[in-house]
Order: structure tokens, then sequence, then C-alpha cells
């Protein structure tokens, strides 16, 4: 008997683990709760009930193949070699199969569980999936991994030229086994369930996360690279989700792009080649998590940056946290995200930049609260987004690049659609003054609407200044957007 073993991979199609298994024999899934390693990692309990909305609906289409679906609990991952060999032993397992995973904490509990089964002659077998490419086969010439994307991208868009990552067929429905699927938890202690309105952003299952790619790919994607930066257009896929907790895999987002540009990923429509490097950059970051795994110890990826004098500011950290600066976009921003798990991608960085720079606020403290919220929260691509905003992390932006949240706001919401729809209070202003309140002044300021928590001008001074006295910085410059 064959057991898969279900993490980061909630899908019956292009699940190479699970096809693996299938084909080998009788197989069982199993998926482990581990609420208190959950906490640890910081993740949203809005993402904990979508991981487990999700294995409903996939528990309904393994048991349609006879597969049963089974739920353990390890608390914390260093009890998972205990739970799986136990589960292993009273099915009488043959091998276990994973798909890979990545950061310190997710490699070392796989090789755990890898020498616990191996001492009682059961086989561990790991596949690359939620990857196009094995991390340390994308390398420099001297054999190390890539700091630039650019670079990055290159040996991809190579690799891809000569061999494309083949999707992998579903299982076949396998004879009935004596072994029943454990009901799926509604909830999970210590989680709190989100509401409603928030779940019907999120349709759970494999059906939804194909609807999307297709719609997206069929009438989006031409559009992609002009409206993606408009956070009051759909100008996105909304598949981030879906993709961090392995609804839908990467090599269907490609071959769908694909399909939607004759083959092409270098040339063709402007939109497909834009979305595909977006997958590429997910990619990277991912490489970058194995490559250098200081990142996943609440490290800057650039040392020197380390000894940044970042401000304790605990009021000015909660006023950014609650929506709450007197900044327009910065707070209808973050309004999204508490109430819908996710925040636009030209705003997670806006408000990022504004956080790192203008407060001069530890970018940790924002990866943490964006963790804490974000339904797709996902280490490697949070990480990467907040260090290249913070300008610590690997082919980040130069320190002296700093967003205007006014210009920004200007340029990419420039009707106040997105703000008036998460600022109702600031909805009778007109498009000029709404992205600077208090501009208006005095009896004129808007009932209600807090002032500015920062000169936007003198703590960009302050940052730069702070940067500027790092032991080994970059060519000093200024452009300000």
């Amino acid at each position: 008997m064959q057991l898969i073993w279900l993490r980061s991979d909630l899908r019956l199609h292009d699940n190479t683990a699970l096809s693996a298994a299938a084909s080998r024999g009788p197989s069982v899934a199993v998926y482990l709760l581990s609420p208190e390693q959950w906490r640890e990692h910081d993740d949203a309990p809005c993402k904990v009930d979508f991981w487990l909305r999700n294995l409903r609906e996939l528990s309904r289409a393994l048991g349609e193949l006879n597969i049963p679906l089974l739920i353990r609990t390890a608390a914390r991952w260093d009890e998972a070699p205990k739970v799986l060999l136990d589960l292993c032993q009273q099915l009488k397992i043959d091998a276990v199969h994973v798909n890979e995973e990545y950061g310190i904490h997710e490699s070392r509990r796989d090789a755990a569980v890898a020498d616990a089964l191996k001492t009682q002659g059961i086989d561990f077998y790991s596949y690359l999936d939620q990857l196009l490419f094995k991390p340390g086969t994308v390398l420099t010439k001297t054999g190390t991994y890539f700091q630039v994307f650019s670079q990055f991208r290159k040996v991809c868009y190579d690799r891809l030229h000569s061999s494309l990552p083949s999707l992998v067929s579903a299982p076949m429905a396998q004879s009935r086994l004596t072994v029943d699927s454990d009901e799926i938890p509604s909830s999970v202690a210590g989680f709190d369930t989100p509401s409603e309105t928030l779940r019907a952003l999120w349709p759970a299952g494999e059906i939804e996360a194909r609807r999307r790619l297709d719609t997206f790919a069929d009438a989006q994607i031409d559009y992609y690279k002009s409206e993606r930066d408009f956070p009051a257009k759909p100008g996105t896929s909304q598949l981030s989700a879906y993709l961090a907790a392995g609804v839908i895999s990467p090599r269907q987002c490609l071959h769908a792009a694909l399909q939607s540009n004759q083959g092409e990923f270098e040339s063709g429509k402007v939109g497909a080649v834009t979305w595909i490097n977006e997958l590429l950059w997910r990619e990277f970051y991912k490489h970058i998590l194995v490559g250098y795994p200081r990142v996943s110890r609440h490290r800057a990826f650039r040392p020197e940056t380390e000894a940044l004098a970042w401000r304790d500011a605990p009021d000015e950290l909660a006023a950014w946290q609650e929506a709450r600066t007197g900044l327009p976009i910065i707070d209808a921003a973050m309004r999204q995200l508490l109430e819908t798990g996710w925040m636009h991608n030209r705003l997670r960085m806006v408000v990022a930049m504004f956080l790192t720079k203008n407060l001069l606020i530890d970018w940790r403290e924002g990866e943490r609260f964006f963790m804490r919220h974000l339904i797709d929260g996902d280490l490697a691509a949070n990480n990467g987004g907040w260090q290249w905003s913070s300008s610590t992390g690997t082919d980040s932006a130069p320190y002296f690049r700093i967003f205007n949240p006014l210009s920004q706001s200007e340029k990419f919401d420039s009707e106040g659609l997105f703000i008036k729809h998460w600022l109702p209070e600031l909805a009778g202003l007109n498009k000029k003054d709404l992205h600077n309140p208090a501009n208006l002044g005095g009896l004129f300021g808007v009932a209600g609407y807090p002032s500015p928590i920062v000169n936007l001008s003198t703590s960009r001074a302050r940052a730069l200044a702070a940067f500027k006295n790092l032991p080994s910085r970059q060519d000093a410059g200024g452009s300000y957007e």
C-alpha cells in the first residue's frame, strides 16, 4: 500500500506525488493538522480555513477514485515522524510519497520523517512539483544560486525552450479499500473562522481554480501588463491563494499562458509574457529560500543591512496595521487586506515602502503582519517582496528608490475609485483632494479621517540618511516616484 502525504498540493490533477503513488498500487492519502507550527509560522486564520475548505473538496474528489483521505494531528512538525510511522505501521504502508516543500523547517521535517520511515524499511519518495525547476539546477556559471532575477530568468527561458515541464495525469479509480476517509474539521482551535464575506471571495476547489485560470487566460491576459498596476481594475488573475495552497500548479498556469500565446513566452502577447514573468519571480524567490537559507531565519538577504537603525515606533506601526495613517492609498490598501485576506500587488509594494522607508520600521514587522492576514501567504514570496521593498533583499529596489504614496495614488488610482470603495468616509471629496485630504487643512478637513502620521519629505530624508550610514552601501542617487 502507498501513502500520499498531502501538504501544499491540495489537488487531484497535475499532482506528481499523488500520480506516482497511485501508479504503484493501492493508495491512501493523509493530511497533518499542525496548529502550533502554523501559529509559529504566522499562518493566517483565513489561510487555514482555506486549506480546510479545499481539503473537503479534495476529499470528495479522491473519494470518487476510492482513495481515502485521512486526517492526523502533529501539533508541531517534530511530531510528524512518529505520527506518520504509526500510521504506516497500522496500514502496512510500503512507501510514502510527498511533493517537495522549501524552507528550513520544511526540509528538516521531511528529512526526519524519511529517516524514521527508512529505519522501519518504509521507502520515502519526494518529487519536484510546486516549481518548474528543481532548486540547485538553475545556477550561475560559477555554480552558485542567482541573486539577480533577470539573469535567473534568462537561464529559465533557455531551459524552457529545450524542455517544457509536462503536466502529470490524474490517477485512475482504484478498487475500494477497507479504510474510510476521515471527516475534515470545519475549524482548528486557535484559528478563527473568517467572515462569510471573505470566504465567498475565495471559493474552494480545483474547479474554481481552473475556472479562474481559464477566464484569465481566455479574456484578461492580453490586458495584464497594461492593467495589473491599477487596483480598481480586475487586472490580475486572482490565483495566488490557489497557487499557495497547491490547488492549482505553476505548470498548469504556464501551459495556459503558453496556449493563449501560441506557445511563446518571450514574444507575442505582452500580457502573457508579463504574467509568465511573474510565475518566474515566484520561482526565483523559492530558489532563494533554498540557496540562501538565512532568509528562512528572519535574516536580511544583504547582511550589511542588519545594521540598519530601525525605529521602535509602536504607535505608528499600529496606525499602519489598523489603516489610520492619514494617507488614503495606504489606508485603503490595508483595509483591503484586513477584509479580504488579499492585497493588490502594486499596493503591497507601496505600503511596504511606506512602513520601511517613511516610518523606518523593520521590514520583519510588516512581513509578519502580512503573513497573519494573507490568504495567499507564502514564505518565499512574502519575504522576497518585503525585502525587495525595504532594500535589504536580493535584486531589491536601490535604497534611494522610495515610492511616494501620493504620486503612486494619483498615478494608479487617478479617479479615486479604489480609495472611495475602501474609505467611504472620503467618498464626498473630489478626485483632486481625495489623494491627500490633509491639503484641505483647518476647518475643511474630513471629519473622522486622521491627519498624516508622518511628513513624507522629512521621513524620506531620514530613511536616506539611515541607509547611507550603512558600512557597505549602494551608490547614491535618487528618485521619488
